[in-house]
This record gives structure tokens, C-alpha cells and sequence, in this order.
């Protein structure tokens, strides 16, 4: 249940001419990728094999098992892999064909290095993306059995702490997890559970907490991310619990009736690499819910202000209800290509299962100001076109990365009615997520449900992933059209002259 791929994609190569093979794979030499190269059929289903197949480049006529033969194999065996047909001006019923049989696209022979180059990231970018959304599913599903499973222990510490720790393994792939609680006043750390390693009768003392890399984290605000705990100057000179062999870590505070209370804690990502923002969500979903069940009492929802929280109870009914509409929201995702199509696919999903007014703002890059990108019409309201950056509780969540899920947004003094009011400046409900792509936020989503409605936090982060990887592929696919015009223009301007 790993995250995205940390080695290099490869590219598969399928053509019978020797000629065309090379040259393809010279073309692709500035890319970031690893060209392997095949000139049958046969040969290249073995290949595919690899786990690290990124893309397939398939020449539609082969001798012995055709080109259509080998597509309809591999979107058999492989439904996530992107592959580009090439083909001969005369072989157009064949491209039909692969399209009909789910090719991603296709380039006709002689090939523009260029126009190569772009299909082939395009395509790279698509199987990551949906191998990602495959991740993302499954582990949500497994979140929400890791869920049902601790509600039917209680709510003790000793029975919650070692299932905790093992259900962070499997949901992070981390080859070390551990939970440790607050002594002395906040003072000092303890271990309470540990899994992937066997710790030293001292290691189960009390650690001061000023001294502890789990100390960093105990009543944060957020999930610590350290990529490196060799090189991070907060992690300098402050003791470790067991002899970590990768330098990835992830540290979630644990909160208890508002109270700082413990840190969970993941390290050595089994596929290598550092942890991504699936799995900072992750981790922050089940510190949360460890919260919940020590409370006996449930999460807070409202987290724009600390003065007003309301409970979400163990048990939830909706917890079920969440988890399928991030489900749904990939499906619908990664259903659409085009970005109009895709963005308004992703928002009226929301809309539909939660009743609400749903909007996405992209920063723009000439005036600073949140600009509407796509929304998603709730009866006669609709959001605001432009929104200034600089005070109210959506400008918070651009500058913080947090999300803001208030019931009553108005009751917060950081609210400001012309921004974190729709169209109609009627106040209610608010659910502002942020955008992320990379660690840096490029916007944000907003949802604005019926009065009376709960404004969930746990909804939101779920949502925040999902539409964060919506909106990489919507800027990728932006991208790569600005870079096909670019070429096409220079083509012309080349005929031209």
C-alpha cells in the first residue's frame, strides 16, 4: 500500500523497425525517463510486467501478435498503464480501433520528436495519476475498517495503542511506527506501543520532551513532515526511539478534549523515499481518530476557531458515507481528461452528496487575488467571481494550508463577511479546503452546505487530497496544451518561412 513511485519511469517501446525504436529512444533522452525497447508482441507483455512501466509506445502493426492484440492485453492486465499507438497515414481504421480498445493516444509516422516528447509525459503523468487514485481508494477503505476496528475496543489507551500503531504500518507502508504519550505535565514522553522494532528496556523510559524528535510535534498544530531526520536542524541532538534505518518521518499530534496529549509517529517508508501528502492525510485522519476514541467524546469540527468546537461522536454513521464519496470523487476524476469537464465532474459530486454550494479559486498569477475557476451551483446561489487575498477565514487556509470547517464561520473574528460569504453574502456553513500541489498551495475549494448541516473536518480532509490531484492534472493538461500550441506555431512559422 505504498505511495507514488520513487524510481525513475520507464517507457516501453514497441515497434519491429529497429530504426524507429532507437530513434524513439533518443527522442525521449531528455526526458526523465528509462526507454525499454521490444520488437514483438510477446516480448513486450513480458516486459510490462514491471512495476515501474510508466507508459507504452506501440507501434499498431507488428508481425506475429498485432499491435491491437498487445493493447487489448495490456489493458487487460495493466487497466492503469497509458499507451500511445503509432501508426502510418494509411492505417487510420486501426487507430480507431485502439482508441475503441482504450489507447490514450496516438502519433502517426514520421514522429515530431517534440509532439512525442509531450505525449509521452502526458501519458507518464495519467498511469501515475491513476495508480495513485487506485492507492488512495484502497486505503481509504482500509482506513475505514482500521476505524471500525479500534471503535470496538473502547476507548483505554492499553487496548488502543498497540492496534493504532500496527494499523499506521499498513496504512502508510512504514516499516516503523510507534505511539507515545505525555508525562509529567507535557514535560516528558513515553512509549506506549511500537511496531517494527524491539525497543531497549531504557528506551521505555521517560523522555523530557525538549529532548525528543517526538517532542517536535506533541500540541502542534499539524502533521510534522521531516524528509531527511539526518540533515532537519529541528531534529539536531534530540533522541529517536529505535535505530531508524530510512530518514523519512511523519509526527501527527494526538489531541484529547483540546489538550495536547501524544504524538503518533511513522518512519522508514518500506518503498523508499519520503512520505507524500496522502500520507500526511492519512496519518492526521487516525491521530484524529485516536483523539476521538481517548475522549470518548469525539473530533472537533470547528477548526477556525478554538473557542468554538463542536463534536463529531464515535460511531459516526456518516463515517461510511465519507468514505465513499471519496471514492465516488476519484471515479469521477479520473473518469474526465479535459479540465472543464473534469473540474465540474469533481464538483458536482460533492454537491450532490453533501447538498452544498461548491467552488474551486486558482490563484492568479497577475493580480494575486483568488480567481473562480469552476463552481457548482447550489439552487439560486452561486460564489463569488474574485476573491482578495489578505484577511478572512479563506484567506487563512491559502496562507496556513489548513483547512477552516465552521459551522458558524460568523462567530469566528477573523471572518470577513465579503469574502467567506458566497454571492448572496448570506452567512452559514463554511468548508474551506486547501489546494496543494507539491507543498505549495495554489488555491482553495469551498463549500458552502444547507443551514443546519455539519461542516465536517474529516469530510474536508478527505476532499482535500482528492481535489488537490484533480487540480495537478488540470495545470498538467493546461500545461501540455500551451506546450502543443507552442509547436504547432512553430511548425507553421517554419512553413512559413
Amino acid at each position: 500500500m505504498g505511495g507514488s513511485m520513487t524510481t525513475q519511469p520507464h517507457v516501453l517501446v514497441v515497434d519491429d523497425e529497429r530504426f524507429f525504436r532507437e530513434s524513439i529512444r533518443d527522442a525521449l533522452a531528455p526526458l526523465p525517463v528509462r526507454c525499454v525497447l521490444a520488437d514483438t508482441g510477446e516480448e513486450a507483455l513480458k516486459l510490462a510486467e514491471d512495476p515501474a512501466m510508466g507508459a507504452a509506445v506501440l507501434d499498431v502493426r507488428l508481425p506475429g501478435l498485432s499491435g491491437l492484440d498487445v493493447l487489448a492485453h495490456l489493458r487487460a492486465d495493466h487497466p492503469h498503464l497509458h499507451v500511445i499507438v503509432l501508426s502510418a497515414q494509411t492505417d487510420q481504421e486501426q487507430v480507431l480501433e485502439a482508441l475503441r480498445l482504450g489507447a490514450t493516444d496516438y502519433l502517426a509516422k514520421p514522429i515530431h520528436e517534440e509532439e512525442l516528447r509531450l505525449a509521452v509525459t502526458r501519458a507518464v503523468d495519467g498511469t501515475a495519476l491513476a495508480r495513485s487514485w487506485d492507492s488512495l481508494s484502497s486505503r481509504l477503505a482500509h482506513l475505514a475498517n482500521c476505524e471500525a476496528s479500534l471503535e470496538a475496543l473502547g476507548f483505554e489507551l492499553q487496548v488502543l495503542a498497540r492496534p493504532t500503531a500496527q494499523a499506521l504500518s499498513e496504512l502508510l507502508g512504514a516499516a516503523r511506527t510507534s505511539l507515545v504519550v505525555g508525562a509529567d505535565g507535557g514535560e516528558a514522553l513515553r512509549i506506549v506501543a511500537s511496531v517494527g522494532s524491539e525497543l531497549a528496556p531504557e528506551e521505555l523510559a521517560k523522555t523530557r520532551t525538549a529532548e525528543s524528535v517526538a517532542g517536535l510535534a506533541l500540541g502542534a498544530d499539524d502533521v510534522l513532515r521531516i524528509d531527511d531526520i539526518d540533515r532537519d536542524a529541528r531534529c539536531s541532538g534530540r533522541v529517536r526511539y529505535g535505530q531508524y534505518a530510512g530518514r523519512a518521518a511523519l509526527l501527527a499530534p494526538v489531541t484529547v478534549d483540546g489538550q495536547a496529549y501524544g504524538v503518533l509517529c511513522a518512519a522508514d517508508r518500506v518503498a523508499g523515499g519520503v512520505f507524500d501528502d496522502q500520507e500526511v492525510a492519512l496519518i492526521r485522519l487516525l491521530a484524529a481518530h485516536l483523539g476521538a476514541r481517548l475522549s470518548g467524546s469525539g473530533l472537533a469540527r470547528n477548526e477556525a476557531s478554538d473557542s468554538s468546537r463542536a463534536p463529531q461522536f464515535p460511531g459516526d454513521p456518516e463515517e461510511a458515507q465519507r468514505v465513499e464519496l471519496a471514492l465516488a470523487l476519484g471515479a469521477a476524476i479520473t473518469d474526465e481528461v479535459e479540465p472543464e469537464a473534469l473540474m465540474s465532474s469533481a464538483l458536482a459530486t460533492i454537491a450532490d452528496s453533501l447538498d452544498a454550494l461548491t467552488s474551486i479559486y486558482l490563484v492568479d498569477a497577475a493580480s494575486g487575488r483568488l480567481r473562480l475557476e469552476a463552481q457548482h451551483e447550489h439552487g439560486a446561489r452561486s460564489d463569488r467571481a474574485e476573491l482578495e487575498v489578505g484577511a478572512g477565514l479563506t484567506s487563512l487556509v491559502l496562507r496556513t494550508g489548513r483547512l477552516v470547517a465552521a459551522e458558524l464561520p460568523e462567530s469566528d473574528p477573523r471572518f470577513v463577511a465579503d469574502i467567506d460569504t458566497p454571492a448572496d453574502a448570506a452567512p452559514g456553513p463554511l468548508l474551506c479546503l486547501p489546494l496543494s500541489v507539491r507543498g505549495k498551495v495554489l488555491g482553495v475549494a469551498r463549500i458552502f452546505p444547507e443551514l443546519g448541516e455539519v461542516a465536517s473536518a474529516r469530510t474536508g480532509e478527505l476532499l482535500a487530497v482528492s481535489l488537490s490531484a484533480a487540480i495537478r492534472t488540470v495545470l498538467l493538461y493546461r500545461n501540455l496544451l500551451e506546450a502543443i500550441d507552442d509547436v504547432a506555431r512553430a511548425r507553421r512559422n517554419s512553413g512559413a518561412g
